[in-house]
């Protein structure tokens, strides 16, 4: 009798856990693909962003995880192409049931990412792929930004340019969607707010590009006394570097002036001081929050969690604010969840705007100073915020049509 009982449970418990996946599934750790650039020009921009979602993990499966579950980070080489980074990534969600992605590396592969999360109802969000279009006439309800898009970052930028000394500008960007679309929010805000500032050119380089003699000459030439560029990563050193030996005096504005690699590769610190910087995340933004998250990062790293760290650790604890709100990880719940959710992070309160799922935050903008605690080289100073308000553009205005 007792064999026949014990083989009966046997059969029960077999049955059992193959007739309840769903309920096995649920004690499985939460997927999050991280797709980014992990290799060639790049990958040091990729890297970074990979390392502040890591980091939120660990932050957050310490804290006993999301929803009772851990956080699975899993990184993707989208190698900055499109087509690289879809074929991973749907990979991953036919063969491991991965249903959420972020990155912050080029907006092509965010645009294409998007197309993949409709097709496949996962989520898609990003904390720095910028390029307003993503918001706006390309949106769709499975992607997400965390961050700001080119037409709130640009008018934070125009927003203090404006009230500056500075009297020319010279504009020049990334030859792609997120150049095209960054500097010309920034003339067209630029132009509203203080008419009497001059434009004296816009131009526009291929990414990648190697050899920036041509643009700075040209630079020199104009009499600007401000540069204002969007241009991220080996770029942006490139063209800082190179404007030394034709002795440029004019002062930088732009998005990524805060990366902390880019300020150690130029080494003339005085090629910057003065310069403007302005993003989302500074090491510098003084809110208690942000005090403690520097603390706590530094003890655990023996380092401070720079520039693209911060960004996309904030990030990627909005999205788990969103599924704790969601109380599960389906896809559909966890949208409606995100929708008009407001999380106060490092960075100040965070809200995600239902009608395009273009987070609404403040951009905080500071100078380079010649001392920095962060940095032996000069570095961003105490940032004031340019509350959000005063950057957003209406939902009527962005091209979105949420379907």
């Amino acid at each position: 009798m007792k064999k026949i009982i014990s083989m009966f449970l046997m059969i029960f418990t077999s049955l059992f856990l193959t007739t309840m996946p769903n309920s096995i599934q649920a004690q499985g750790s939460i997927k999050l693909g991280v797709v980014e650039p992990l290799s060639g020009t790049f990958k040091n921009i990729g890297d970074r962003y990979l390392e502040g979602v890591q980091y939120a993990a660990k932050v957050l499966n310490r804290q006993g995880g999301v929803l009772g579950r851990q956080i699975e980070v899993i990184p993707i080489d989208s190698e900055l192409k499109p087509d690289v980074a879809t074929r991973k990534a749907t990979a991953l969600i036919l063969k491991d049931q991965v249903k959420f992605f972020c990155g912050g590396t080029g907006s092509s592969v965010g645009a294409a990412m998007s197309t993949v999360a409709e097709q496949n109802n996962a989520i898609m969000f990003t904390y720095g792929m910028d390029a307003a279009s993503l918001t706006g006439a390309k949106c769709c309800k499975n992607f997400f930004r965390t961050g700001t898009n080119t037409d709130m970052h640009s008018y934070a930028l125009a927003a203090y340019v404006a009230r500056s000394k500075f009297k020319k500008v010279y504009c020049i960007g990334q030859d792609y969607s997120f150049g095209h679309e960054s500097v010309k929010a920034f003339i067209s805000r630029l132009k509203k707010l203080n008419p009497s500032i001059e434009i004296v050119a816009e131009v526009y380089h291929p990414l990648g590009e190697k050899d920036y003699a041509p643009y700075v000459s040209r630079i020199v030439a104009s009499g600007a006394d401000l540069v204002f560029t969007t241009s991220w990563g080996n770029d942006l050193t490139l063209l800082v570097k190179q404007a030394k030996p034709f002795g440029l005096k004019a002062k930088f504005a732009g998005y990524y002036l805060s990366d902390e690699e880019t300020v150690a590769a130029i080494g003339d610190s005085e090629l910057l001081l003065g310069s403007i910087a302005s993003e989302t995340y500074m090491l510098t933004i003084p809110t208690e929050e942000n005090k403690i998250f520097i603390e706590s990062y530094n003890k655990d790293t023996g380092s401070y969690p720079y520039w693209l760290r911060g960004k996309s650790y904030t990030g990627t604890m909005f999205w788990a604010e969103a599924l704790k709100k969601a109380k599960t990880d389906d896809v559909n719940a966890v949208i409606k969840a995100w929708e008009g959710l407001s999380f106060k992070g490092v960075a100040g309160t965070w809200t995600m705007r239902p009608c395009d799922h273009q987070a609404q935050v403040p951009i905080w903008i500071a100078e380079i100073v010649p001392q920095s605690k962060f940095m032996k080289l000069p570095y961003v100073g105490t940032p004031i915020m340019i509350p959000s308000k005063e950057i957003e553009v209406p939902c009527e205005e962005t091209g979105c049509k949420m379907k």
